[in-house]
């Protein structure tokens, strides 16, 4: 490392200055800079053909995407790095936001460092022939992060694995979910920000080489050098984002950049954007108070870079993709929220990225998230409804709740609706544990009921025609704790061998060196768990055992037992000590990097898998039938309304699943009024009622059921159509038909 030159020019000028200015400040920066805007969306300006003609390509590619069975190009033997590739366009001369993965649009880079199997495996499956040299060089020159795992895992750690009573583990692929701090590359510039961490590299320890001094020098030095790269991977574009940008259309060029390095390195569960709005409008309003640029401009910035993040690609193996369906990225795009000042933070900006959705069409990418308030001005609430009722690609989720709880304003959503500090928060992501395979075990003393294999702890089994609910709690208790424990410590492998073979110096050269760590867990399968329970607990449940004396059905004598979702306290409290008993039992561990516990109430698409590899449970789900997404109640428990279901899942505590709990709302148009107008206050009013009443998150989709049964009969015609899921959006056509029949499923509310 050498010494920078840290001064500055006038590139600040006609910003208002702070203690930003002397120190790496981007949360300073947008409160001294922030324009608020209370109006509505009649500012707003429509695509410039320089828009539409590249968003019609970036179609076309798509559709050429999905004829050629989902891959259009990958790299076989080019190890993608921040410089690995030349420059790629989509159209040099229209584009003003320039930057792809690769050489080519939608080509898909060769990312080995995570397994090398993983990557032939997802090469091979879209008829990729590997090189055999890439094979030879990571098994027998370079280790990858998915050996390392595999070298020191446990029996019992992989048993929970194969038999998927953990399911999801990022052993395999990069982990994804560090929120980069992208605004201080524009504010700052590269070279600012080498300098302050070769200051920083400089103070690192007292002089004893201590483990962990040994090994935050290291990663500084990969972080140093991780911004140099993008420095020159920049350069080859023609830009020199050394010193800070100039005007806005630099600023979001340069904010695409060091998101640009990122998903050229990782190939995480989720890649997300962050919290750019705020700075980017700052640069924006500047350049409009010179008359430099004008709205139509200034949408066709926002335009392009949305463009650009929903060209984001990564291979996959089909193992991932029956878990996370409809090729995902989570480029999860965070809006909104309210300062500690009581100040919002919904700019124009914020209003120009919801009409990129009119400009270019629905799409799952970015991830759109709003960091809801009741405080925020009703121009935006409007407009985020409107949005929502005609694309559902909107998330919404309880900035007063996050705000409060991880003691920051300035955070973004890591994944689908996990909140992270951006300016030194770090999360490890960590897959889910299935609790309602769990209570199986419990009644089948430690044996798997699909595999018939004893997995968990060895008990005895309950051989009683009916449950006895105390000898249940007892049982399910000790398969709790061996859950707990194989769980948390495979996750504790994963994290270390990750930061060893697989480290994310792109992002972690955008935060601060001292960082604050999250330990992510999850919980599957979590409203059938809590259904069981009742059922064990009110409804008398007799066994039904095979030849082998393995439980394979129940039948409740009281089948009018309180469920999840009725806003009924019997089911709810279930629900409530069911999150904080099991955060108990997996806080009792060493957590890797004394990173602090979370928890969610997330599945993704997963909740179709998971259910598939769990047996028929005591709530009477059938054996191989999806769960329910996320924190939702059980497909059918719901007998009392949408409001009555949405207090359930707001009862769920958030302090003890601040990895979040995932509520996916499905409603249909004249459920929520009969004119637009209507059924914008309407939505309005009842995600401002969760919000109050706690509930952390909401995806909803304005769908009539019959039109997912159109689209999935006639996909050609719905090219477009998204909907959400848990804690993301997808294109429906690229759902898999089991994903598709369960969305199908849900529940559509028609009163509320």
């Amino acid at each position: 490392m050498k010494q920078l030159d840290k001064t500055e020019t006038n590139y600040w000028e006609g910003f208002n200055g702070g203690n930003w200015q002397s120190e790496i400040n981007v949360r300073d920066f947008i409160q001294q800079n922030l324009t608020q805007y209370n109006g509505d969306e009649s500012f707003l300006a429509g695509p410039t053909e320089a828009t539409t003609t590249l968003n019609n390509q970036v179609l076309n590619l798509k559709k050429q995407e999905r004829a050629a069975g989902g891959v259009l190009d990958a790299d076989t033997n080019v190890v993608a790095t921040i410089t690995s590739h030349g420059p790629g366009y989509l159209n040099k001369d229209l584009e003003t936001i320039v930057g792809l993965q690769t050489d080519k649009p939608l080509k898909r880079a060769f990312m080995p460092f995570g397994g090398i199997r993983m990557a032939e495996d997802a090469l091979e499956s879209y008829g990729y022939k590997p090189d055999p040299e890439m094979h030879k060089i990571f098994t027998e020159y370079h280790k990858t992060h998915n050996q390392g795992v595999f070298d020191v895992y446990t029996p019992d750690m992989r048993k929970a694995r194969h038999y998927k009573i953990v399911t999801g583990l990022p052993d395999a692929y990069a982990r994804g979910r560090i929120v980069a701090d992208f605004p201080r590359i524009a504010i700052y510039g590269i070279d600012r920000l080498m300098a302050d961490k070769f200051n920083d590299f400089q103070h690192i320890g007292d002089g004893e080489m201590t483990d962990d001094v040994i090994r935050l020098r290291e990663q500084v030095s990969d972080q140093y050098r991780a911004l140099g790269d993008i420095k020159k991977m920049a350069a080859s574009y023609g830009y020199d984002i050394s010193k800070p940008a100039t005007n806005a259309q630099e600023a979001i060029q340069w904010i695409y950049f060091g998101y640009l390095a990122a998903v050229k390195t990782q190939n995480g569960a989720a890649m997300s954007v962050g919290r750019i709005d705020t700075t980017i409008d700052a640069f924006i309003e500047r350049d409009m108070k010179r008359g430099l640029i004008n709205e139509s401009q200034a949408q066709e910035y926002i335009d392009h870079l949305v463009m650009k993040l929903r060209m984001v690609r990564f291979i996959r193996t089909e193992e991932y993709n029956s878990l996370f369906s409809g090729d995902p990225i989570w480029a999860t795009l965070s809006l909104g929220g309210v300062g500690f000042d009581g100040r919002h933070h919904i700019t124009k900006t914020a209003f120009r990225f919801l009409k990129t959705l009119d400009n270019m069409g629905a799409a799952p990418e970015p991830n759109i998230t709003l960091l809801w308030s009741e405080a925020l001005p009703e121009g935006f609430k409007r407009y985020a409804t409107e949005v929502s009722i005609t694309s559902s690609t909107i998330q919404y989720e309880n900035d007063d709740l996050m705000r409060t709880e991880w003691g920051t304003d300035y955070y973004g959503i890591a994944c689908c609706v996990s909140a992270q500090p951006i300016k030194d928060g770090v999360q490890f992501f960590g897959a889910r544990a299935n609790l309602a395979k769990a209570i199986l075990y419990a009644i089948n003393g430690g044996v798997d009921e699909i595999g018939e294999k004893q997995v968990g702890p060895e008990t005895k089994p309950i051989t009683t025609d009916v449950i006895d609910y105390d000898d249940f709690m007892k049982k399910f208790s000790v398969q709790a704790d061996w859950l707990a424990d194989v769980y948390v410590n495979a996750l504790n492998a994963i994290q270390y061998m990750h930061d060893k073979y697989y480290y994310e110096a792109a992002q972690l050269a955008l935060k601060d060196t001292h960082l604050d760590y999250t330990f992510a867990t999850g919980i599957s399968g979590f409203s059938h768990a809590v259904d069981s329970i009742s059922a064990i607990k009110y409804g008398k449940v007799h066994v039904i055992r095979d030849e082998k004396g393995v439980a394979v059905d129940f039948k409740a004598e009281n089948n009018d037992y309180p469920r999840y979702g009725n806003n009924d306290d019997r089911a709810d409290s279930i629900a409530v000590w069911l999150i904080k008993w099991f955060y108990g039992k997996m806080n009792t561990h060493h957590l890797y990097h004394n990173a602090k516990l979370s928890t969610s109430v997330l599945t993704i698409t997963s909740n179709v898998v998971y259910g598939k590899n769990t047996g028929t449970t005591p709530n009477g789900r059938q054996k191989g039938e999806p769960f329910s997404p996320g924190a939702n109640p059980a497909y059918g428990a719901e007998k009392n309304g949408a409001l009555a279901s949405l207090m359930s899942t707001a009862k769920i505590p958030y302090h003890y699943a601040t990895d979040g709990i995932s509520n996916t709302f499905g409603v249909t148009p004249n459920t929520l009024g009969h004119d637009d107008e209507t059924r914008k206050d309407t939505l309005v009013n009842m995600i401002d009622g969760y919000m109050h009443n706690n509930g952390m998150h909401l995806n909803i989709n304005v769908f009539n059921k019959e039109t997912l049964i159109d689209a999935q009969k006639h996909p050609e015609e719905y090219p477009t159509l998204t909907v959400r899921v848990s804690g993301y959006c997808v294109y429906f056509a690229d759902l898999t038909k089991e994903q598709q029949d369960d969305v199908i499923s849900r529940t559509f509310f028609e009163e509320m």
